[in-house]
């Protein structure tokens, strides 16, 4: 017997990180036992109304990063379940991924390497990376990072949200399809979910039109993949910069096939300090949860 309290994990973690939750919990993977009453889970991890009823004594939801649109809030707050997230940590580390994918996609740096590597030295010429409209839809924290970092680059810098931000010295656009239409570089960082779910679509995407070039850092299910294949394939944009697809693991076999095209196996946050910053914050959330302090970041 013990009494550690019953903990599902139901995303990866460092070995680390789980031998510092096998200090305190009794940890389980797989399937959570009836007992659970914490659950560690990733930005794609799925918990919904039925999952909760069935795991009766569950009290926490610890998301090891910041999406949460699989998680049923409704039925977490009914329930008196607080759900946490790890904001902030993650920030500087996904934009500088959404940077590096743009400057990876117009200066053709990834079709460059394996032609060098595989003896070539013959390569058809990039596009200039500086002195392009760029626009960002979803201005959060990690927007703003973005915006930060890429305002050097941009001929105008140009953001959609579901407000205007006038502290900011950008140019606020209201819907996504003209921020496209107004963008050389189209750049997600928004939340998934049904409000998102497939915004980036073929109109979305002829708007970005056959200079432009999509990049997302924020979820897969923002873009309706099939149209975006249709659009890279037929010309219609010119390129894409990809960590996150609607069926991770799962990446289709025509966007590896293309050279026009970056991708990255979701690694926004995958730097060393970010992921201990993550782990850390995961663990202090069910620290002061056990010990009925204020949580450092609630969501619920």
């Amino acid at each position: 017997m013990t009494d550690r309290p019953p903990l599902f994990v139901m995303t990866a973690l460092s070995p680390a990180t789980i031998e510092q939750l096998e200090q305190r919990f009794t940890v389980y993977r797989g399937d959570g036992p009836e007992d659970t009453r914490a659950i560690v889970a990733g930005g794609a991890s799925v918990i919904d109304a039925a999952m909760m009823a069935a795991l009766p004594r569950l009290e926490i939801i610890a998301v090891n990063g910041v999406g949460f649109d699989g998680i049923d809030l409704d039925a977490a707050r009914a329930r008196g379940i607080r759900v946490t997230t790890t904001p902030d940590v993650l920030t500087e580390d996904v934009a500088d991924l959404a940077i590096a994918l743009m400057l990876a996609v117009q200066r053709r740096v990834a079709f460059n390497d394996r032609r060098v590597r595989d003896g070539d030295w013959m390569v058809p010429a990039g596009r200039q990376a500086s002195g392009r409209r760029i626009g960002i839809f979803g201005l959060g924290r990690i927007g703003q990072a973005i915006a930060r970092r890429a305002e050097p680059f941009a001929k105008e810098l140009l953001y959609t949200a579901r407000h205007s931000k006038p502290d900011l010295p950008w140019r606020f656009v209201p819907k996504i399809g003209e921020l496209a239409a107004a963008s050389d570089v189209l750049i997600l960082s928004a939340p998934g979910g049904e409000e998102t779910h497939h915004i980036v679509d073929a109109d979305v995407l002829a708007a970005l039109g056959p200079d432009g070039v999509l990049i997302n850092v924020a979820r897969g299910g923002l873009v309706d993949e099939a149209a975006l294949i249709e659009a890279l394939a037929t010309g219609t944009i010119a390129g894409a910069g990809l960590d996150v697809f609607e069926n991770e693991p799962d990446v289709p076999r025509a966007l590896r096939h293309m050279d026009h095209v970056v991708l990255s196996p979701h690694q926004g946050s995958a730097t060393e300090a970010g992921r201990a910053a993550m782990a850390a914050l995961v663990l202090a959330n069910l620290d002061a949860h056990f010990a009925g302090k204020p949580l450092p970041t609630p969501l619920v």
